[in-house]
């Protein structure tokens, strides 16, 4: 390659508070227009900002999760523009003194692993939407609804670190990871709680001088941040290429066309005119209150994962699948702690129990019919040989479907694994007298015919009968 990439990403996580940041407005998504509002968040003539307490402790989390300083001392300020959705003429964020600083995160791929730098995490508050749509009796229109105006936010700013689109890709996963862990945000990017917006320029390979940069705003999907990033570097080494001069822009991704395509110029902080906020006070923060947030942490991603390699002696693979999401693991510590068997849990898990929630619509872990226990008991009727691996999937189906427990399942449709050897021996007996072909084959050599005995056993008896019986009783008759 020519040319190098340099990203560098603005992600913004939509915090998961009853309220909004600086008033006492509901922030559930999805209300009718406007019935979320109140003076505050419509910017009315002396109404005052009161700064919600929990925004900061979710920011000081984020922070300590981040590995970033926070500051014991931050300042909101006005950041100045005009748009028909900021009622107020400007928005409410923090510039000069954010509350933390200097993070970084670790990010893992067929480039071994990386570090990523994060400039800072500041808080801040949403802006409305507006609203295109048909207007009765006057057509096309456009409304501006207010209920996401003053909306709390974290903006976390990475350093220009990132090289390629599957790094940064990498990167945003880890951050939607850790940020959902910290029970601070839904993490739902479809409603627009975690976004990102995309700086993006290139330089010649081997050259440590930045080129102009372009920012992609409001990519809310994984593949569409690849996308956006993939086609506005292909897009800038043409430009380059052919001569031009890049432009320093916002950009919006199409996702029809999976391109870019210009929305204006790109403001700098000197045309926001940032001046700190005269309606809000510094805000101060105690060494007690950063030190309560660290021991409330839960166990992060990383961390869990070490241990479920190191204490429970899971793969990679398995470890990375069951640490993926906090609800996923939090159900398999639970089943473990009650059945033991790690492995065999994490199998079931993975298997069985994720097989039938996507199938029942992507159903939420949480919301499982088999609870834990349940799920336990199941694998102790499979552990003590009261039913075998096959039958207790069928039980399991039945388990999800009615939320019954496994033993009451198992007693009433007669499926309790038989391993009574004079049962099993006279099934034997009649299947080799039925197939003597078959048996002169396996005398003669012909091994694989064993399957084919084991297959009709289990025919025979409904798959109720011990595996391990039936093997061992199949080889020493077969051998006459």
């Amino acid at each position: 390659m020519k040319y190098q990439a340099v990203i560098g990403l603005e992600v913004h996580v939509q915090l998961l508070t009853n309220t909004k940041i600086f008033c006492g407005c509901s922030t559930k998504f999805g209300s009718s227009p406007n019935s979320q509002t109140c003076p505050v968040c419509l910017g009315l003539p002396g109404a005052l900002p009161v700064l919600n307490r929990k925004v900061v402790e979710y920011a000081i989390r984020a922070g300590l999760a981040t590995n970033c300083a926070i500051a014991r001392r931050s300042v909101f300020a006005r950041k100045n523009y005009f748009y028909p959705d900021l009622p107020k003429g400007y928005q409410i964020s923090q510039f000069e003194l954010p509350i933390c600083t200097g993070g970084h995160m670790d990010i893992e791929g067929e480039w071994g692993t990386k570090r990523i730098g994060i400039t800072r995490i500041h808080m801040e508050e949403d802006a409305g939407k507006l609203v295109h749509a048909d207007v009765p009796g006057l057509g096309q229109g456009s409304g501006v609804d207010l209920n996401r105006a003053c909306t709390p936010l974290l903006e976390i700013v990475s350093e220009p670190d990132i090289r390629s689109a599957d790094e940064a890709v990498a990167y945003l996963k880890k951050l939607h990871q850790i940020v959902v862990y910290l029970g601070i945000t839904d993490g739902n990017m479809e409603e627009g709680s975690f976004r990102c917006d995309a700086n993006v320029s290139v330089m010649p390979v081997g050259s440590d001088r930045f080129g102009t940069r372009t920012e992609t705003k409001n990519v809310n999907s994984f593949r569409f941040v690849k996308q956006a990033i993939e086609h506005e570097i292909e897009r800038q080494i043409e430009v380059v290429e052919d001569g031009c001069t890049i432009v320093q822009e916002t950009r919006l991704f199409d996702p029809a066309t999976s391109m870019t395509r210009s929305m204006r110029g790109k403001e700098e902080a000197h045309d926001y005119r940032y001046f700190p906020d005269p309606d809000l006070v510094p805000l101060v923060i105690s060494d007690d209150w950063v030190e309560d947030a660290r021991l409330a942490l839960p166990e992060l991603p990383d961390r869990k994962r070490a241990r479920y390699l190191e204490e429970f002696g899971l793969t990679e693979y398995d470890a990375d699948v069951l640490t993926a999401s906090r609800e996923l693991a939090e159900y398999f510590e639970a089943c473990t702690a009650l059945a033991g068997q790690p492995k065999t849990v994490a199998n079931w898990v993975m298997g069985e129990v994720t097989r039938a929630l996507n199938e029942d619509g992507n159903r939420s872990i949480v919301d499982c019919p088999v609870t834990p226990r349940l799920l336990a008991d199941l694998l102790a009727l499979i552990d003590t040989g009261t039913i075998s691996g096959k039958i207790a999937k069928t039980v399991f189906e039945e388990m999800y479907g009615t939320g019954r427990d496994s033993g009451v399942i198992v007693a009433e449709k007669g499926l309790i694994q038989v391993s009574d050897t004079g049962e099993i021996e006279g099934i034997i007996d009649g299947i080799m007298a039925a197939n003597a072909g078959q048996v002169e084959e396996y005398r003669g050599g012909k091994e694989k015919v064993f399957g084919f005995f084991v297959g009709q056993v289990m025919r025979a008896s409904k798959g109720k009968a011990n595996p391990s019986v039936v093997n061992e009783l199949l080889q020493k008759k077969l051998k006459g």
